[in-house]
């Protein structure tokens, strides 16, 4: 037993000595950052439908056969299930003060993904044509994301090398291997749109174009010891 436990004191004492000399090389440390610009090729509507009036059952009802409507064109566009999500159902009742009278409003909304940015003009009209009143806002998104997040830490390493070099080459000094690394985080900053923007009617196609889709930024930042020498 006695034999065990000075086993165990000799190794924890080499792990400290280990440590300590870890500690003890020379090192330079920098943050380094990548980013990388993406074309988005999805897109997610931000929809509502919404009803107002005296009875609430009548409110309500209205609403429903529109929900129905856009839903079922959705459907037969081929958007799949999965890519329809209704994000909540309100009715609420309002009181006037100035009249002394009871109002409903009942509104209910939907997220669709397109997953094809070529549909959008098409879904768009025909969703209005279905009865949908409102559009709260639209989102680019890239169905590629985590390998352009992996690109954007990729970046940031080599960026971290570099900066490292550029501080110790006016000392006459050089960095040797990486000894820690740590991420400090990755970013994805896809547009988001409150309205549509509007923009000059195609002059080849004779049709009016109202999405602008431009780049989507996805960042990285590591913080990178490197051995100096």
């Amino acid at each position: 037993m006695k034999t065990v436990f000075i086993l165990f004191v000799a190794i924890i004492s080499s792990l400290g000595l280990q440590a300590q000399q870890v500690n003890q090389v020379p090192m330079v440390m920098v943050t380094g950052e990548g980013i990388v610009k993406v074309a988005p090729d999805q897109v997610t509507i931000k929809s509502r439908i919404e009803h107002e009036g005296d009875d609430a059952v009548e409110v309500k009802r209205k609403n429903d056969v529109v929900v129905d409507k856009v839903i079922k064109y959705l459907k037969s566009e081929g958007i799949p299930e999965k890519n329809i999500q209704t994000d909540y159902v309100n009715l609420n009742k309002n009181y006037n003060y100035n009249e002394k009278t009871y109002s409903y409003a009942a509104n209910q909304s939907i997220s669709i993904k397109l997953e094809d940015l070529k549909k959008y003009e098409k879904i768009m009209s025909g969703l209005l044509d279905a009865g949908l009143n409102r559009i709260d806002g639209i989102q680019f998104k890239s169905s590629e994301i985590e390998k352009h997040k992996s690109e954007a830490r990729k970046k940031a390493v080599l960026d971290a090398q570099r900066k490292a070099k550029e501080y110790t080459a006016p000392l006459n000094q050089s960095i040797g291997k990486a000894i820690s690394i740590s991420e400090n985080e990755v970013n994805y900053f896809p547009p988001m749109y409150r309205g549509m923007e509007m923009m000059k009617a195609s002059s080849d196609a004779g049709e009016q174009q109202t999405l602008a889709p431009g780049e989507m930024e996805v960042s990285a930042k590591v913080t990178v010891g490197f051995e100096l020498k």
